[in-house]
């Protein structure tokens, strides 16, 4: 069966406010790499996680120094972790893959900006397969996936490394969800979820402006460069394809941000459906 004429994006480019289509301060964040400070910065040893703070206004940037490798990120509002990362609504608004421009956006009641990425060395774009980088389709390896697939028990995988990330934080399994999946080219084929060899080269990166305050969680995925099959008769060991990711934390020149405010979620306290207005809470 097809359809009739070809289908539109049920949220067109545009049709957001104006406020968040503004795209030429960012820009500007991007190119003026020469107005910014570095306050911070360590290095993801391979099949590991860390969380960590970037405030309100400052650029934090992932880098892959010695070659392609894939991360899985989680984002939280650091003030109130009950605001988090979306990847459902930001997949619908943004797009399945994201690169400069793109917006993460934080789940109800909250929905605004977390986000807004700045840099995007790899500008892969989509290939002929439909393939693109960093992946909003897929989810993180986990090890109740493993137990259902293998019946092993295996403890190192994204989502293990960003419960342990997080827990320094008040946070635990439960409070880890979707993620980015950084410098990992995914796509669909026949309608079904794959991953392909990632396209980042030695000096990569990804960097992004923190819209509010957040707490970052970012696993350096034991499968490395998803170069190597990890499931079927086909398995190998992907320790030779796992490499280091670099983390730099950037306060910039304050005229970068003339005019630019944090967003403010969501104002909407209707009744939910149950006939009476009510007041918002955190």
């Amino acid at each position: 069966m097809t359809t009739s004429q070809r289908p539109e994006p049920i949220y067109p480019t545009g049709i957001l406010p104006d406020k968040y289509t503004d795209t030429a301060m960012y820009e500007a964040i991007g190119k003026a790499t020469d107005r910014r400070t570095l306050v911070e910065e360590f290095t993801l040893p391979i099949r590991t996680g860390k969380a960590w703070r970037v405030e309100a206004g400052q650029v934090c940037r992932v880098s892959t120094p010695e070659g392609p490798q894939v991360g899985d990120f989680n984002f939280f509002n650091a003030e109130n972790p009950r605001e988090r990362f979306w990847a459902a609504r930001t997949r619908q608004i943004q797009g399945t893959h994201v690169t400069t421009g793109d917006r993460l956006w934080s789940c109800l009641p909250y929905l605004r900006p977390m986000l807004t990425i700045t840099g995007d060395s790899v500008a892969y774009g989509v290939d002929e397969y439909g393939g693109g980088c960093h992946d909003l389709l897929g989810s993180r390896c986990d090890p109740h996936m493993k137990k259902l697939l293998t019946g092993e028990d295996v403890d190192d995988h994204c989502h293990t490394n960003l419960v342990s990330a997080v827990e320094p934080f008040g946070l635990g399994e439960m409070d880890v969800h979707d993620v980015l999946n950084v410098f990992q080219l995914t796509g669909l084929v026949d309608g079904k979820y794959y991953t392909a060899a990632s396209p980042a080269k030695a000096g990569d990166h990804i960097e992004f402006l923190a819209e509010i305050p957040l707490l970052c969680a970012l696993s350096n995925c034991r499968g490395g460069d998803l170069s190597q099959p990890r499931w079927g008769p086909g398995a190998q060991d992907t320790t030779e394809h796992c490499r280091p990711l670099h983390i730099e934390i950037f306060d910039l020149d304050p005229s970068l941000l003339d005019g630019w405010t944090t967003p403010e979620p969501s104002t909407y306290a209707g009744p939910q459906g149950r006939g009476t207005t009510r007041t918002r809470t955190s």
